[in-house]
């Protein structure tokens, strides 16, 4: 499960940095709309044609989607937020990012 989550985020934020629909890449992918949200909501895994027909409608290598570079970093249960924290991020649109950023810094800032 852990595996399709990661895909699914991947897939989402690749397809936002584009600007794109799920709609829009599941008319490029040949897939429907539903299937484009069920797998960037890690519900279902992606046959493995449609994996690679989507790494090639986004223009990444297939196991860029499968792979989070946190997870080959961290272990343990640090691994596991940094992991959460990831795939919820993956969800936001730019201005979400943006305040996520500011809001991570500001927790980060050594108490005075």
């Amino acid at each position: 499960m852990e595996l399709q989550q990661t895909f699914g985020a991947n897939v989402r934020h690749h397809r936002k940095g584009k600007g794109w629909t799920q709609e829009y890449l599941g008319e490029r992918v040949g897939v429907t709309l539903e299937t484009i949200g069920k797998i960037e909501r890690g519900v279902v895994p992606p046959s493995f044609g449609t994996a690679e027909r989507i790494a090639k409608v986004l223009g990444v290598q297939p196991l860029a989607l499968f792979s989070s570079t946190l997870e080959s970093l961290q272990k343990g249960e640090r691994g596991k937020l940094l992991r959460a924290i990831n795939i919820i991020l993956s969800r936001f649109n730019e201005a979400g990012l943006a305040r996520a950023a500011k809001l991570l810094e500001a927790l980060a800032e050594p108490p005075s």
